[in-house]
């Protein structure tokens, strides 16, 4: 009989945000992200006290996860800003920084916290209002007739992840590859419904960055030097080749039969029965003229030899991940049983196969058969840890680049969107609508103007990165954009000292003035950017569609923080 312990009572915290704890866990973790954000970010090295698996990132979606700890109000905030990274891939940090520091700042206004909530939710409506108008001084539209601000998003993407040690060359490749690789995966076909095809990425350790390629159709590890030379020695490509693809396992084990009971006659050898089924399944694609034998798992050694006797390719242990996007690019529909005959339309086709070697590494390119949204990109990498960072940062960029076609534009980056909309806010509210505003928010004038710089100072606080480097941050008095000062200028900052903003659209000029982030500040009307001649293409963009949503969810779990009365904890 098991001993009986007596369960534990649950802890009850009474209000989280005034627990000292909390707070100093709080301040750890903002600034832990904070320093991550930006191209100019210092990576973070995470392992747990009892060992295990390094991890080198300054990726939200790597870092967050990484991060465990035991209080409930820390991973409700936490999981709030990975749901947003699972959906939408980007702009993960500015989330959790922006989140975190709307709750530091509303505790150091010493607002009530109801009025905190409610400023910040009317602050929040009016910088998506803004945001979404035609006219809205930060937001870029995208032509799909030149690549060229594509290429900057997907730059600024993988730029931002500086673990993935890259010089200028080599991200400017990887960044033209993501397009490339995006592009291809947007189908041809003029029908209704469009279905976007796949990236496959293969991750090639030891060789410069720049050896890095895409290619049309699908690259398959096929290390097996027999089969690698048979393809060399036949001249399989000269015509179109019949493939056949099975998703059950052909290893010939009985647990690969299925479930159940299996009544065997005394006497019967049960391997030499399923040997004999599998020889009648090999006997059957080489009288269909099958050239290409795909399996997701392991293919018995007897079979392999009788097809390739008969000059079948045999790929064995495909993989799940490629199941699909084999299918796809072949039109084969895997087959899941051996005990049946294949129909023709199972059988899939593919134009020609070749041989890509990347180092020591063989692998046999498919070739569709026409226009395929299938394609694979080869990622090259000095060592481990730098290929795993560039592949999530690829990734990633692939998801930023599939959410332009849903909305076909972009923010500026370089924190010239946080500046941009702390300007826009303050010259709103610094008009009639302060008035109307505290009236349907229920609070005074003082509070609400403590509730407004709050929200601005947040937003310049993520506008100014990482902010232990040295460099003061700026923003300019004309169009409201964010500029850096260089660690050594001590002076004010001039034209010398200042070349273009944070984004790279405007150049400094003699007449422009400038005041330092997060002090006081003349309001102004930040102006257009249409007809300066001071106007670049920008060099920064960040994705619309992501960095609203981040801007939402920062605000709104910043809210659910602030509001949160008890946290109770099952200590069981």
């Amino acid at each position: 009989m098991s001993r009986l312990v007596k369960k534990s009572p649950s802890h009850c915290t009474d209000l989280p945000l005034d627990n000292a704890d909390i707070c100093k866990k709080l301040n750890l973790l903002r600034q832990l992200l904070r320093s991550c954000y930006g191209p100019t970010g210092r990576l973070k090295q995470v392992h747990n006290n009892i060992g295990g698996h390094v991890v080198t990132t300054s990726t939200s979606s790597v870092l967050l996860p990484a991060i465990s700890s035991s209080q409930p109000f820390i991973n409700l905030i936490k999981t709030s800003i990975l749901n947003h990274v699972s959906r939408f891939s980007d702009c993960g940090l500015f989330a959790a920084t922006l989140c975190l520091t709307l709750i530091e700042r509303a505790k150091q206004s010493g607002l009530r916290v109801n009025v905190a909530i409610r400023v910040n939710k009317h602050l929040l409506d009016l910088c998506t209002t803004y945001l979404q108008r035609e006219d809205c001084g930060c937001k870029v539209k995208l032509d799909f007739d030149s690549t060229q601000n594509l290429i900057t998003l997907a730059r600024s993407v993988i730029s931002s992840k500086p673990a993935c040690v890259l010089t200028g060359p080599e991200a400017l490749h990887v960044s033209k590859l993501a397009v490339q690789a995006f592009l291809l995966t947007i189908p041809c076909n003029g029908t209704d419904s469009v279905r976007l095809g796949k990236t496959v990425t293969v991750s090639v350790e030891g060789h410069s960055v720049l050896n890095s390629a895409v290619f049309s159709g699908l690259l398959v590890d096929m290390p097996d030097a027999y089969g690698l030379n048979k393809v060399e020695s036949q001249s399989l490509h000269s015509s179109p080749l019949r493939l056949a693809l099975f998703s059950a396992s052909l290893a010939g084990d009985l647990s690969e039969l299925g479930d159940g009971v299996i009544e065997v006659h005394p006497g019967v050898d049960t391997d030499s029965q399923i040997l004999d089924q599998l020889l009648e399944l090999g006997k059957m694609v080489v009288k269909d003229e099958v050239k290409l034998f795909v399996c997701q798992k392991v293919i018995h050694p007897v079979l392999q030899q009788y097809l390739r006797g008969h000059s079948v390719i045999v790929i064995e242990r495909l993989g799940i991940a490629l199941m699909e996007p084999l299918s796809q690019l072949t039109g084969a529909q895997p087959v899941a049983t051996l005990h049946a005959t294949i129909p023709a339309k199972a059988y899939g086709w593919v134009r020609d196969v070749s041989i890509r070697r990347f180092g020591p590494k063989e692998m046999l390119h498919l070739h569709p058969t026409g226009e395929s949204a299938i394609c694979t990109m080869v990622l090259c990498h000095r060592n481990e840890t730098m290929l795993s960072e560039l592949k999530v940062a690829c990734q990633k960029t692939e998801h930023v680049l599939r959410l332009t076609l849903r909305e076909p534009s972009a923010l500026l980056g370089g924190g010239c969107t946080e500046t941009h909309l702390a300007a826009h806010i303050r010259r709103h509210e610094s008009m009639n609508e302060v008035a109307e505003a505290t009236s349907v928010l229920g609070c005074s004038q003082t509070e609400y103007l403590l509730g407004v710089e709050g929200f601005c100072r947040s937003l310049e606080c993520v506008a100014s990165g990482p902010g232990d480097d040295g460099r003061n941050s700026l923003m300019d008095l004309t169009h409201g954009h964010h500029w850096t000062l260089p660690a050594d200028v001590t002076e004010e900052p001039t034209e010398d000292s200042l070349s273009s903003c944070g984004c790279g659209v405007v150049e400094s000029s003699p007449d422009m003035k400038w005041t330092y982030l997060n002090s006081e500040c003349q309001q102004f009307s930040p102006a257009p950017l249409s007809g300066d001649a001071a106007v670049q293409p920008p060099r920064v963009l960040d994705s619309f569609t992501a960095k609203l949503n981040a801007l939402q969810v920062a605000v709104e779990t910043a809210n659910l923080a602030l509001d949160v009365r008890y946290v109770i904890q099952d200590m069981n």
